[in-house]
């Protein structure tokens, strides 16, 4: 097999910029936009899938019993407990009902124009997507709202966007919003029953409760004309919690939207979804990874089946599914590897069964056959397969990095087309994505055809471009319009070239692909893709009369975070000599009673505070020396120098992650 290279490039000096070599015109600086001229806006996209949408069914899919017209196959799919199949709206169904949704909201005095913003805060369900194209009949924005985010962050959002209507799924979500509801809002539409307490607890604060169902029959009663988007049109505003203070709105048009879907579509050619293609959906729609994966789909007129909301049954409903096509994130994949070498460690001959299915299989993916009827499958595999529905044939992973052994792992068991993507949501989602037929792990691929990346020197971390190293800039026809109402920070990111500024450090491998290596601002994802800041925790922890210095630290291929302290010496040889505990503070350092103390207090700290589960450290590591300027630690103005704390501390840091369970 030839050595696999992707690389392409325009040279201008040591800041090489790479583009894609799935686009002919890459190279004179032009990017992927659109592959149908007629379909430019996510409008647009909704009805070409409608016409693409097949009846050629698989007998072995959960379709096979669906009745669908010709050229209107099945669309949205759900089902209403865990012993019941499947059932599905079809495509024109679907396109009618998000139109007189839209036509009730304009009934309910929303304009149609791009300055109209609609909140949505459920969990995904075919009225995420009734919601998102009826706001797109009526040229409309989306504005989405999710769990992690916070009460506060919600109530700013909603205040920062003067949303006066946001659609909920649930009494709880609800109640959340009323919780702190800013006086622009005036309406919450649910989807399911409310309790009555929640409809008088809303009119006592000037919000009005609709039922989904009844904005739906007025606007078909109404029937409102639509007022279809143009491409350049804000289609939603999708707000990140990867910093420090309030979220930041970032704003995407449709343009952005298309370009980032087309793009990655004309990268996996053969590969991509088709019409008789049916996708699990399970990671929030209020992120762009699944946002852009089902628009793929619906843009081909594929079939999407949301999952029943219970991450720890999603085996079941992907039983019931049956799906071909899945986007994931690295948790999920870990959990299936975690389980699959629990299960071998009681066993001689299971490991060595499973180590020989490994050796074969992926012996053949490096020859480029991937498959999952092999002998090896049969014997090993089929519970894995089976567990995912059986009928895997494509995986787009995202969000966090995943490690090589897990990724190749899961290219052996489950015998399909595994890529990994990275991006970031202000270019839409996409940025690079791993190209079929290639088997190494640990990169992140080239670049998708929308745009060009280039490294830039990050002197301070002694990351240089000459060198292959630094700073990953985008520019393209996917990178977002700007950070709503905060020109200050748009301009942080954004310079007056049209680059975007991600943060992250990457390094150039020798075939052309990007490797992420580092964050130039010392912020990162945890493994479930959720941001941690680690100042804002030492800031909190340090608070603890018990801790002198603290360094939080974690991976983004791991789910929690851990800590190094340096015990306040005073403080806890007082504390030992009234609990009778002797010795040094090395010996104190090392004492269960010590160490369970500074936790607890910590966490009591973190709690008061604010924090949340996933930013409470799960352990920590005692350390009895401060960290100086002298010992290399701390700068010479006391600031910690983290790079260098976590290669210093990496076996305890390492040890820490072993001994969790």
């Amino acid at each position: 097999m030839e050595e696999f290279n992707t690389e392409r490039f325009i040279d201008e000096g040591p800041e090489m910029i790479r583009v894609s070599k799935f686009y002919k015109e890459s190279k004179e600086g032009k990017f992927v936009s659109f592959m149908d001229k007629d379909v430019r806006t996510l409008y647009d996209s909704f009805r070409k899938g409608a016409k693409e949408s097949t009846v050629e069914l698989n007998t072995t899919s959960a379709l096979a019993n669906y009745t669908i017209e010709a050229d209107n196959g099945p669309c949205l799919g759900w089902r209403e407990s865990f012993t019941k199949p499947y059932q599905w709206l079809h495509y024109n169904e679907t396109l009618l009902r998000a139109k007189n949704f839209g036509s009730g909201l304009v009934s309910h005095g929303l304009y149609p124009s791009p300055e109209t913003f609609i909140g949505i805060y459920s969990q995904n369900c075919p009225e995420w997507i009734l919601t998102e194209q009826a706001a797109y009949c009526y040229s409309m924005v989306i504005v989405p709202l999710y769990d992690t985010l916070g009460p506060d962050a919600c109530a700013y959002i909603i205040k920062q966007t003067e949303i006066s209507v946001v659609v909920c799924d649930d009494d709880a979500k609800c109640n959340l919003i009323l919780d702190k509801a800013p006086r622009c809002l005036k309406k919450l539409i649910v989807i399911k029953e409310t309790r009555p307490a929640t409809n008088q607890r809303a009119r006592n604060r000037g919000v009005e409760i609709i039922r989904f169902e009844d904005v739906e029959k007025l606007g078909a009663s109404k029937d409102n004309p639509e007022v279809p988007p143009k491409l350049t049109d804000v289609c939603t505003i999708c707000y990140t919690s990867g910093t420090t203070g309030n979220p930041k709105g970032v704003m995407l048009s449709h343009e952005n939207v298309i370009a980032g879907v087309c793009a990655v579509l004309l990268q996996l050619g053969e590969h991509r979804p088709k019409s008789d293609d049916v996708m699990i959906s399970f990671l929030p729609l209020a992120h762009m990874l699944e946002r852009c994966c089902e628009n793929a789909m619906y843009m081909m007129g594929g079939a999407v089946g949301f999952y029943s909301g219970e991450i720890p049954r999603l085996s079941d409903d992907m039983k019931a599914l049956r799906p071909t096509v899945m986007p994931a994130v690295p948790r999920l994949l870990n959990r299936i590897y975690d389980k699959v070498m629990a299960e071998l460690n009681g066993s001689f001959i299971k490991k060595m069964l499973f180590n020989m299915a490994m050796s074969a299989k992926e012996g053949e993916i490096k020859r480029g056959i991937i498959r999952n009827n092999s002998f090896w499958d049969k014997l090993v595999f089929r519970k894995v397969q089976e567990g995912m529905g059986g009928r895997m044939r494509l995986m787009v992973v995202g969000s966090a990095p995943l490690a090589g052994n897990v990724l190749t792992f899961t290219r052996c068991a489950l015998g399909c087309l595994i890529v990994e993507g990275y991006g970031q949501t202000e270019c839409t989602a996409p940025i690079t994505l791993t190209v079929q037929g290639e088997h190494v792990p640990e990169h992140v691929g080239p670049p998708v055809s929308c745009c060009c990346v280039k490294l830039v020197d990050v002197p301070e971390m002694e990351y240089f471009a000459s060198q292959g190293q630094g700073e990953v800039c985008v520019r393209g026809t996917n990178v977002f319009q700007g950070y709503y109402k905060d020109e200050a920070k748009t301009n942080e990111v954004l310079d007056s070239k049209g680059w975007l500024h991600t943060g992250d450090v990457g390094m150039w491998q020798p075939n052309g692909t990007l490797k992420i290596i580092d964050r130039k601002k010392h912020i990162f994802k945890l493994s479930q893709g959720e941001y941690i800041v680690p100042e804002k925790i030492e800031n909190i922890y340090i608070r603890s009369q018990y801790v002198q210095q603290v360094f939080v630290c974690g991976e983004s291929l791991k789910s929690c975070i851990v800590a190094i302290v340096v015990p306040d010496v005073d403080v806890i040889k007082c504390w030992a000599s009234e609990n009778k505990i002797p010795g040094t503070l090395s010996v104190l350092c090392a004492h269960p009673e010590v160490k369970q103390l500074i936790m607890d207090d910590m966490l009591v700290w973190g709690k008061e505070s604010g924090l949340r589960s996933f930013e409470q450290v799960k352990d920590i590591y005692l350390h009895p020396d401060p960290f100086s300027v002298q010992n290399g630690l701390l700068t010479p103005t006391f600031k910690t120098k983290r790079p260098q704390l976590k290669q210093y501390f990496k076996p305890q840091i390492e040890d820490m992650y072993a001994n969790m369970t």
